[in-house]
């Protein structure tokens, strides 16, 4: 009877280290990950002030909790960019939704795009002015409506139709960006013509926050979100809402969200490229990313930065500019924020 039990014992202990060496490699071979940005620039590292940049860094590192949390409890890619990009929109420090900049008229006008990498299906808003969050207004475009591209009125319209807060465009006000405005408008006034204004400065260009994730199934999403180009011209759209130049997702290769020069990463089609090279030539994402924005972007005197995840996890945050708004966290507890190299 001691024999039978002490074999019963045995067995038992066997069975439960078996169990857990399972459980533990399992565990250990699940991937997730996440990636955002705030916007990308030629910025002196001296413009801004340590108590600056540790408000910013304490908004990445937020931003990176909140998603990671949702990745963990296995919430969906999608889910997750759009929550990570609705409270990057409602943080005055970057310019998309409460922080965005004025147009040329002093206007706010907001656009923002999103992918899912699984079913290749995409949504965008462009122009819009009564949204509070632009990128839920996007997923919505993807997830109820036959369209990519809804743009202005007919954008705003469709939001309230699909029940997201609409709020009055003074909401957008910032006076900090308000004062860049009136900055930008009084040192161009006296050198060209009114509505012919000048835009040489690259902190002007490089206004855009993203996110992408990879969840528990493998799928990837991406969404991108911006107020646009500090002083731009009546009408003016960059590359952020449009699928291809400022952001795309694809689970055959990576998910990417960009931030630059919008006029040259439209040309470029920027996001698309990068995902084409891995998927048609094979190249890793690192690879892919350092040809598109350290080589054919820099040809062009184009400023700018990607955020990218493949689908093996891998993430890159690359850009030739000085700095950019960054950071990421995955599966093996990796995680940082940074601003600068």
């Amino acid at each position: 009877m001691k024999t039978r039990k002490t074999n019963y014992t045995a067995t038992f202990t066997l069975f439960m280290v078996a169990f857990l060496l399972i459980a533990f490699s399992v565990q250990s071979k699940e991937k997730y990950a996440l990636v955002i940005h705030g916007g990308a620039g030629n910025i002196a590292k001296e413009s801004i002030d340590d108590e600056q940049e540790q408000e910013y860094l304490e908004a990445l590192a937020e931003a990176l909790s909140i998603g990671e949390e949702m990745l963990q409890s296995g919430s969906s890619s999608l889910d997750v960019v759009e929550e990570v990009v609705k409270f990057l929109e409602d943080t005055p420090l970057f310019n998309a939704g409460k922080g965005a900049v004025f147009n040329i008229q002093g206007d706010n006008e907001l656009d923002a795009s999103f992918m899912c990498g699984k079913t290749h299906n995409a949504g965008a808003v462009a122009g819009i002015t009564t949204v509070k969050n632009p990128v839920s207004a996007a997923r919505k475009v993807m997830e109820n409506s036959p369209h990519v591209l809804l743009t202005g009125k007919g954008a705003e319209t469709f939001a309230y139709e699909q029940g997201l807060e609409i709020v009055d465009p003074g909401y957008f006000f910032d006076q900090r960006r308000w004062n860049q405005y009136r900055e930008h408008i009084r040192s161009n006034v006296n050198s060209r013509r009114q509505g012919d204004i000048r835009q040489s400065d690259d902190e002007n260009k490089m206004g855009t926050v993203g996110a992408v994730a990879l969840d528990k199934e493998g799928n990837i999403a991406a969404a991108t979100s911006t107020g646009g180009m500090l002083g731009k011209k009546y009408g003016r759209i960059g590359d952020s809402p449009l699928i291809g130049a400022g952001n795309y997702a694809s689970n055959l290769a990576c998910g990417v969200s960009a931030t630059g020069h919008g006029e040259y990463f439209i040309r470029n089609m920027v996001a698309y490229d990068l995902a084409a090279r891995m998927i048609y030539k094979g190249q890793p994402l690192e690879d892919a990313a350092h040809e598109v924005i350290m080589e054919n972007l820099v040809d062009q005197d184009a400023n700018g930065g990607i955020i990218a995840i493949d689908k093996d996890g891998n993430v890159v945050m690359l850009f030739n500019t000085t700095a950019m708004f960054r950071g990421f966290v995955n599966a093996q507890g990796e995680k940082g924020t940074w601003i600068f190299e």
